[in-house]
């Protein structure tokens, strides 16, 4: 898959991007501060700075990351703040959280029209080394992801959250994270 348009020729790139949610915790459970911190847990700041990138990152929002430690360690975790989750996230340690950031990772641009318009199916291959699914749902805007969690909830394109350009590629909300295998 081949996006028809560059984005942002000069400007913030997706580390800025991450960067500008303000490095904590707030009570907004649809912004991206904790794969922000997990991006600089894993270190990988640097990848998602790189301005000769062409990148398409699916970005989850941080009730996407308290859907997946509920999943994990329990449903005790719904009720507890961003910061309880963040910490959490962190207790994965750098490798993981570096797997399953760079498996929200694609090498090339992809705007949410040309994901949208991509054959029911179509796979794309993660900088992780993994596959992603598209599954157009375009009557609805959307598209949902089909990640390697055969038992799990996929996740789908946030309308509201599409085509966030960047000096390095582009970046789509997601209601869930997407798994890099079947936990």
């Amino acid at each position: 898959v081949a996006s028809p348009a560059a984005a942002q020729e000069s400007g913030p790139t997706l580390t800025d991007l991450l960067e500008a949610q303000g490095g904590g915790t707030d009570r907004n459970w649809y912004d991206f501060d904790i794969l922000a911190a997990g991006v600089e847990v894993a270190g990988l700041s640097d990848a998602l700075d790189d301005p000769n990138a062409d990148l398409t990152v699916f970005l989850p929002n941080d009730r996407a990351f308290q859907a997946l430690i509920v999943d994990l360690y329990g449903w005790k975790y719904w009720f507890r703040g961003e910061a309880a989750i963040l910490d959490k996230v962190a207790s994965l340690g750098p490798e993981t959280l570096a797997t399953v950031i760079l498996y929200h990772a694609v090498p090339t641009q992809i705007d949410s029209a040309t994901a949208l318009s991509v054959p029911r199916g179509t796979a794309l291959t993660t900088l992780q080394g993994g596959d992603i699914r598209v599954f157009p749902k375009a009557r609805f805007g959307t598209a949902v992801l089909a990640d390697n969690d055969r038992n799990d909830v996929n996740p789908f394109l946030v309308r509201s959250k599409l085509d966030i350009a960047a000096a390095n590629g582009f970046a789509h909300g997601i209601s869930f994270v997407l798994r890099p295998i079947d936990l």
